[in-house]
């Protein structure tokens, strides 16, 4: 098979513009004329292995960066997006869509925004949100939808914020059953900070912070793994204030409410880094072969928290296997998701059906696996658990939820979970984004047709699904 042609025109002009230089001087770097890097940018020519090497050495730039096909992500949302039928019977072809999110992917996210934005004033003028409309918190969502992207196009993964966490967990000393009560003693000793662990007055409260006082309350009855996060998360506020600030700042968020959102999500973002610093974390990982339980042992953490931490490992020169991983709820809506891999999750509408995350509530306990393909051909190793979350005895709140952790199949054979299996020969179960865009014709579980192709209702003759696809 002939390699992969890297057309990166989009990220060669950002570099360029992020260095403040000329097409000239660009070419001067890369010891090239300054034609070709022009032709370079306007993907009319594709990357070289010694143009690649020579931004590397030049920019300091891991090379998996022009390599891996960024661009993935922004198809695949257009995709879904433009098989709306607002957009009528032409909907681009893949070839034209990849063109667009990798020539003019700022555009490409301009048109998702007002797609967004037509979905939300249509819905409600439908009546469809109406509900939603009389509540006074109904712009909550859209803020909620601003931060998911945020952090959905950083890869999930932010780098100063990540080095500060791993810089502030070597001073707390190795990892060990003892880091919790070092972690107290360290917000005593340099912020004046005060941690009770104590009963809560109100069943789901699980922290409150006296900014005034330094008095900070955590639920005694959250694990110890849950109690290291909460006081990390405030921790990371009040020290990396300044930087938190200047992330959230240029972000450019248009709704009022995700400023405040999104330096939540940061301060949780430096509170699992905190709890299993990148390197640290990215060394274990490999010795355990992704043993996700193994890994929670070692760092005192939880499921959840390991599969979250393992799909953020993506710091330049240093990543990990790319994973995704997302949070479930019992009516199937994904309340959290990520992706370092080509695998997204719908936007709209609900996640696929034959998705094994789904059956992972009648298998509580156990870790399931399965082997997928999606549409475009791309196979995974895909993982799913459940738990529940419980603040209290018997009357305390619960929360139950299915989780997912996945990578492709070229990665698959790093992972304990693939020792029994074949993954050349093993069947792979059909899997897509979601019903309204998914190409296949045949799928006995389609909740509803795809939005990009007609649909015929025969008289004669009844299958399973009511329809047949043209």
């Amino acid at each position: 098979m002939a390699p992969k042609k890297v057309f990166a025109g989009a990220r060669l002009r950002a570099l360029r513009a992020q260095h403040r230089l000329t097409q000239a001087e660009l070419a001067t770097r890369l010891d090239i004329s300054a034609s070709y890097v022009n032709q370079l940018e306007a993907n009319q020519r594709p990357l070289t292995a010694s143009v690649m090497v020579a931004l590397a050495e030049s920019f300091n730039l891991d090379l998996t960066s022009l390599t891996s096909d960024a661009s993935d992500r922004l198809v695949i949302d257009l995709r879904e997006a433009l098989a709306d039928p607002v957009f009528g019977d032409a909907v681009p072809n893949l070839q034209e869509l990849k063109t667009v999110a990798t020539s003019a992917p700022d555009m490409a996210r301009a048109v998702l925004a007002l797609y967004g934005a037509y979905r939300k004033t249509n819905e409600t003028l439908a009546g469809m949100d109406a509900a939603l409309a009389r509540d006074p918190q109904s712009n909550v969502q859209t803020a909620y939808e601003e931060v998911r992207d945020f952090f959905h196009y950083a890869d999930n993964y932010v780098d100063p914020l990540d080095r500060a966490a791993e810089h502030l967990a070597g001073e707390l000393g190795e990892i060990g059953p003892d880091r919790l009560r070092r972690l107290i003693q360290y917000c005593a000793e340099m912020h004046n900070m005060r941690v009770t662990l104590a009963a809560p007055a109100h069943g789901d409260r699980m922290t409150e912070f006296d900014r005034k006082s330094g008095e900070l309350w955590v639920n005694a009855h959250l694990e110890p793994s849950s109690q290291f996060f909460q006081i990390a998360t405030v921790l990371g506020g009040l020290e990396q204030a300044s930087l938190l600030e200047t992330l959230l700042d240029g972000a450019n968020f248009q709704a009022p409410e995700a400023r405040p959102i999104a330096r939540m999500g940061l301060a949780n973002y430096f509170a699992g880094a905190l709890h299993m610093p990148y390197g640290a974390f990215l060394e274990a990982a490999a010795d355990y072969r992704f043993d996700i339980e193994e890994l929670a042992r070692v760092f005192g953490a939880s499921l959840e928290q390991v599969a979250h931490r393992l799909s953020t490992m993506q710091r330049p020169r240093e990543r990990g296997v790319p994973f995704f991983f997302a949070r479930v709820d019992a009516a199937g809506t994904i309340t959290k998701r990520h992706s370092a891999t080509a695998l997204q999750f719908a936007r709209f509408g609900g996640a696929c059906p034959l998705w094994n995350v789904h059956r992972a509530f009648e298998a509580h306990g156990q870790i399931i696996r399965q082997l997928a393909e999606t549409p475009d051909g791309k196979q995974y190793l895909c993982l799913a658990w459940s738990h529940e979350k419980r603040l209290g005895g018997y009357r305390g709140v619960t929360r139950r939820y299915a989780y997912a952790l996945g990578c492709e199949n070229t990665h698959a054979g790093k992972l304990v979970y693939a020792d029994d299996l074949d993954l050349t020969k093993a069947p792979f179960d059909p899997i897509g984004i979601s019903c309204r865009i998914c190409e296949r014709r045949n799928c006995p579980q389609r909740s509803v047709p795809p939005m990009a192709a007609g649909i015929s209702v025969p008289a004669d003759r009844r299958s399973v699904v009511p329809y047949e696809i043209g």
